[in-house]
């Protein structure tokens, strides 16, 4: 009995064996080509259709990016291709040319995704062809996004940040997560029956956003003060208290979504004016006055301006030549009117190195570390205090002419400084990394300030810059109906002409409201010449507009 059932075992697994061998064999070479074509019947191709990124937020949450809507048509080839007049209305409604896309249908299987208006929509939508289908998303900039120079752009192919915040934290708002749709095709290019396209979800993966130290409100102001002029130039404000940048503004700007256009254009849209280097003129009598009280050496004397004030064989004009000086002056009216012969002749007795030693205590010559959030950012300059000067060269450097450049960034700033009472915070631009929810997963802003400079001196300069909106060079300025504001006019000449006509850069940088400082503000305007005729009615209007709105 035994003997049976293993023979009948051998048998069955013998023959098990046999059928396997037989099989594999027929799978292997009989039928292998044909069964290798039948598997290559099933086609899958996908397009991505959305890469999607964290949002860059303002200081209250407000999104900055992905704010407009944005609808796609998405051309489905395989539906349209024997039908000529659908793909004709297609194109005619779209505005593109018949043949171009007629072509694309006829080559492609995968999806053609192109952007379309509400109208254009409508329009399509009345067609109920089953080749269109609809994609409702977010558009992540647009013409009307704000702060692009702070933000950056993005990159069209793979959505990868290309600058700005939008680089410098591209791990952190990258989400490894794609929406895409796919086709399903047989060898021929045919739809599968009860698949063809299909749209593929992204899978469910947290979002990270960057939330910045701007003020969306306070930004859009600014941008649009600053664009209703047509000039080139930049404005910076900063919150006197926390040391946090609250508008940052370049104009030009650009759209970010073309930015092929800007890469040779002789506007320099991409250049970011806020963070540039540029000579500094009058602005810098801030920086000489303080360190004359710093140092020791009272400022305050009568002097008389007759114009000019020559040293050696160099002539130093004041903004009165033409009139014939500003006569008998003291310090309150010297400032007021930013008289050149005066602030020369204080910076030759409180001597260079103590000036230049003054400016980086103020941050003049190294960055703010906004290049360490994200923004890209120029040092200045300040020329070495330990080489020969003469007193041209003291001359030079008393009234911010010569070898001083600074930020626009750098002078909101030393601003701020001044109104605080001398505590040098940091300067942020970036607050935090926070989830989807809003809650803070790290903080960014560096959260440090240093006494640089007395309470009561500072206290003495923010007279004297009070009396500037008031009575002197900045009255265009004057904020008295609003809490007024204190400030200094700065005309910078840089030794280069355009049509044979000196670059004259304007400055104006000031401080709002009056008695409980809260802003600092930086314009500076490329080559517009006067600070008090044109950068001062820009720094009034933006001012005016955030005290008016309680911002």
């Amino acid at each position: 009995m035994n003997m049976k059932r293993a023979c009948f075992l051998l048998i069955g697994f013998t023959v098990a064996i046999f059928m396997l061998t037989v099989r594999i064999f027929y799978l292997q070479i009989y039928a292998g080509k044909e069964l290798s074509i039948s598997a290559n019947t099933q086609r899958v191709s996908d397009i991505n259709i959305d890469i999607p990124r964290g949002d860059i937020l303002d200081r209250n949450f407000i999104p900055i990016t992905n704010r407009t809507k944005e609808i796609n048509v998405l051309l489905k080839p395989l539906y349209l291709r024997d039908n000529k007049e659908e793909t004709s209305r297609i194109a005619e409604i779209l505005n593109l040319s018949y043949d171009k896309l007629s072509r694309e249908i006829d080559f492609k299987k995968t999806p053609i995704i192109l952007s379309c208006s509400q109208r254009e929509k409508d329009a399509l939508a009345e067609l109920n062809s089953q080749g269109i289908s609809f994609i409702n998303s977010l558009k992540r900039y647009s013409e009307n996004s704000i702060a692009k120079h702070v933000t950056g752009y993005i990159n069209k192919i793979d959505k990868t940040g290309q600058t700005g915040i939008e680089k410098y934290f591209q791990d952190t708002l990258r989400i490894d997560s794609t929406s895409s749709v796919g086709v399903i095709t047989d060898a021929k290019d045919n739809l599968v029956s009860g698949l063809g396209y299909r749209f593929i979800e992204p899978e469910k993966v947290s979002k990270l956003n960057i939330k910045l130290t701007l003020d969306y409100h306070i930004q859009k102001i600014a941008e649009d003060v600053l664009k209703k002029t047509g000039l080139k130039g930049a404005v910076v404000i900063e919150d006197v208290v926390s040391g946090d940048i609250v508008a940052m503004v370049s104009k030009p700007d650009y759209d970010p979504n073309n930015i092929e256009k800007y890469l040779s254009s002789s506007g320099k849209e991409l250049f970011n004016r806020a963070v540039a280097s540029y000579n500094l003129g009058s602005i810098f009598k801030i920086i000489a006055l303080a360190s004359a009280y710093e140092n020791g050496i009272d400022p305050n004397m009568n002097y008389f301006c007759p114009g000019y004030i020559v040293l050696g064989d160099k002539e130093f004009k004041c903004s009165s030549y033409a009139s014939g000086g500003h006569g008998l002056i003291d310090l309150e009216d010297a400032f007021a009117s930013s008289c050149n012969p005066f602030f020369i002749e204080l910076g030759i007795k409180v001597g260079h190195k103590n000036i230049i030693n003054t400016a980086k205590k103020f941050g003049f010559g190294t960055f703010t570390g906004v290049n360490e959030q994200g923004v890209e950012e120029a040092s200045g300059f300040l020329p070495d205090a330990d080489k020969y000067f003469t007193y041209g060269d003291i001359a030079n450097i008393s009234i911010g002419q010569g070898d001083v450049l600074c930020t626009p960034l750098q002078v909101a700033d030393m601003v701020a400084t001044i109104a605080n009472g001398g505590i040098k915070n940091k300067v942020n631009i970036v607050d935090s990394i926070i989830d989807s929810d809003d809650n803070t997963l790290k903080i960014v802003k560096r959260e440090e300030g240093n006494r640089i400079i007395s309470k009561d001196v500072c206290d003495k300069i923010k007279l004297l810059m009070e009396k500037v909106t008031i009575s002197g060079t900045g009255i265009k300025a004057n904020l008295d109906e609003y809490g007024g504001a204190a400030a200094k006019t700065g005309s910078a000449e840089t030794g280069q002409y355009i049509n044979g006509e000196k670059i004259v850069h304007a400055w104006f940088a000031g401080y709002f409201p009056r008695l409980n400082p809260r802003y600092s503000v930086a314009v500076f305007i490329e080559n517009g010449k006067s600070g008090g005729a044109i950068a001062a009615p820009i720094f009034e209007e933006i001012a005016r507009d955030i005290l008016i709105k309680g911002l």
